[in-house]
């Protein structure tokens, strides 16, 4: 950590007990956690629905922490001898700490917000970045208040870059995470109808994905989607500066519930053309094999490729970039008699159509276990009865919904157009009520929802 003390009086003052502590010298690893917390650690308790950090302290203290920072809604007792500062809110005086170290490492930050394709895009843009060397990039699901923080505080003086994700559940989330991580680029994958539940419209949702430019830096510039009329709306309201708009060539962004009302004023900077039978993109007169399969997977690639073109990196030799998707996404499984594709993570109406799509690329008979698509609000019967309407039209065989509640009931009766279907409440129903329909060389998409925890169906198949 290049922090010192000194940084920390700067923001707030002379700390309790600073007679304990050399104001030069080094504040140690930023902890919130106290399960991870080690000697010499500064800690920070952080408040939520559920929890609060600062019932820990006496723990921390015992452990060996160098320092903390505490609420000044605390009214317990703050162990003698340790040096603290009195915060309003201990999560925005992570957030300044994070700030702070993102600027004094003065690395580029590449930051990612999308309704589906977030993290694939991050992946892709970290693997072609590596070329500049070690890239600090977000991890799991650090992609919130808590994680952008922790991210940019794992990053030091022998890294090259950030790669940061950036989610949301709500308007000015991500202008929040955007004050932290202060980018140097931009990128917005697409405007979906994920949270549409939450926000209520596809505009709202496009106002709180444009948020990423609110602290994006004078010179740097934001990468979005050709062709969505709402995106460019919001983001005319938002940011003035550079922006570099993406397409491939007869690729439209209708699944995404995009009218193409495009903007008057608006080209594409960059048209890439796809090769899906042979899996290749053609992208400023080169060609490159794609790393991940599907259409939807090429626009999140062209979107890395921009990245990697703006900071000027060489595009030669991709043919060996290391991908690491997390569990749950993209992920195709053997399971000896079948293919499963494992998109187990989560579920959107734009991610279940891109996944079966791809899923029905691959030659043989298509199934499906999907489950609840949640946060869709007074839009979830229309927006499920478009997923399985385009899965009629794909030619799937059969699905199993894994659904209960008011969901089930609604679901219940869409299903029935599909040759074989059941409608079940645990991913063990699931499985019994799928095996029965497979024969060898089948393929199945499993995808839902992370609350119903899908990713339980494998080891039925495996068997």
């Amino acid at each position: 950590m290049d922090i010192i003390f000194k940084d920390l009086i700067k923001l707030w003052g002379k700390p309790v007990n600073q007679e304990k502590i050399d104001i030069d010298f080094p504040v140690g690893f930023i902890s919130t956690d106290t399960r991870t917390l080690e000697k010499g650690d500064f800690f920070i308790p952080l408040v939520g629905n559920r929890f609060d950090g600062h019932d820990y302290l006496d723990m921390a203290f015992e452990m060996g922490i160098q320092a903390a920072i505490i609420s000044e809604k605390f009214h317990g007792s703050v162990p003698a001898g340790l040096p603290y500062w009195v915060v309003p809110d201990t999560l925005y005086a992570y957030q300044q700490i994070a700030l702070l170290h993102r600027r004094n490492l003065n690395l580029p930050v590449v930051a990612i917000t999308g309704s589906v394709g977030k993290t694939t895009t991050r992946e892709l843009t970290r693997a072609l970045m590596t070329s500049l060397g070690e890239i600090v990039s977000s991890k799991e699901n650090e992609n919130n208040d808590v994680g952008v923080s922790k991210t940019l505080l794992r990053g030091s003086a022998k890294d090259s870059a950030y790669v940061l994700e950036m989610g949301m559940r709500g308007l000015g989330q991500i202008e929040r995470l955007s004050r932290v991580a202060e980018p140097d680029i931009a990128v917005i994958t697409n405007v979906g109808q994920a949270h549409i539940g939450i926000l209520g419209s596809r505009e709202n949702i496009a106002k709180a994905k444009t948020e990423i430019t609110s602290y994006l830096r004078s010179d740097g510039v934001v990468i979005i989607p050709f062709g969505d009329y709402l995106l460019e709306k919001a983001l005319k309201e938002k940011w003035s500066g550079r922006v570099i708009r993406v397409a491939i060539e007869n690729f439209s962004l209708d699944w995404l519930g995009c009218n193409n009302d495009y903007f008057d004023d608006t080209e594409p900077d960059y048209i890439a053309r796809v090769d899906m039978q042979n899996n290749f993109i053609f992208f400023r007169e080169s060609k490159f094999k794609l790393p991940l399969e599907g259409r939807h997977n090429a626009m999140n690639f062209l979107m890395a490729l921009t990245v990697a073109t703006e900071l000027g990196l060489s595009l030669k030799n991709l043919d060996q970039l290391k991908i690491n998707m997390p569990m749950g996404r993209n992920r195709f499984v053997d399971c000896g008699q079948y293919l499963v594709l494992d998109e187990t993570y989560n579920a959107s109406p734009e991610s279940v159509i891109a996944s079966l799509e791809l899923l029905v690329s691959k030659p043989g008979r298509h199934f499906a276990v999907l489950g609840t698509m949640l946060e869709l609000g007074s839009e979830s019967i229309s927006l499920h009865q478009k997923v399985f309407q385009r899965a009629v039209e794909l030619g799937l065989i059969g699905i199993v919904f894994v659904s209960y509640g008011e969901e089930a009931k609604i679901i219940k009766k869409i299903i029935k157009e599909l040759p074989n279907h059941d409608l079940v409440r645990t991913p063990k129903d699931a499985a019994t009520a799928l095996l029965p329909w497979l024969l060898p060389g089948d393929n199945i998409l499993i995808k839902g929802s992370r609350k119903l925890e899908l990713e339980k169906i494998l080891p039925y198949l495996q068997q």
